[in-house]
């Protein structure tokens, strides 16, 4: 008897220590508030679609105006399929993949070459309107981030 009242003043003991610790969050742990931030953003139905405007880029199929349909991938433009791809890879909540460079952000002075490209349309239920040159590193890494959407160098 004495046995059986030990026990169950250990399991009483074990279970009110246990009990406040499942509640309280981890070191380390992402609150609620935040955890959408870290997830992929969710492919809509047919509602992204972007009009690409290429200049100079030295490449005769890319310049020009295209529109490009995803979800499923469509429009005019050359390499839709890779580029939706491209898009959905990079695309994540609380970070726009069309952000321009920061205006503090310390780029290295290169000039990657004449191209500027214009993007308007919506893509993951938001709008976009974003201009990309190639006129320092930061705007080349971003404008590098979007290839095949944007021509690559080589083209």
């Amino acid at each position: 008897m004495a046995l059986r009242r030990l026990a169950a003043l250990v399991l009483t003991a074990a279970t009110c220590a246990i009990v406040p610790a499942v509640g309280a969050p981890t070191a380390g742990a992402v609150p609620p508030s935040e955890q959408h931030r870290l997830m992929p953003v969710p492919l809509s139905n047919g509602g992204d679609h972007l009009t690409v405007t290429v200049t100079d880029s030295g490449s005769t199929a890319m310049d020009g105006t295209h529109e490009l349909k995803c979800h499923p991938a469509g429009g005019d433009h050359p390499k839709a399929a890779e580029a939706c791809r491209a898009l959905d890879k990079v695309t994540r909540w609380g970070k726009d993949p069309f952000a321009p460079v920061p205006p503090d952000a310390q780029c290295t002075m290169q000039y990657g070459g004449p191209a500027t490209a214009h993007v308007t349309g919506r893509w993951a239920g938001r709008p976009v309107d974003a201009t990309f040159k190639r006129d320092n590193g930061c705007e080349i890494g971003r404008w590098d981030k979007l290839v095949p959407l944007l021509p690559s160098a080589a083209s």
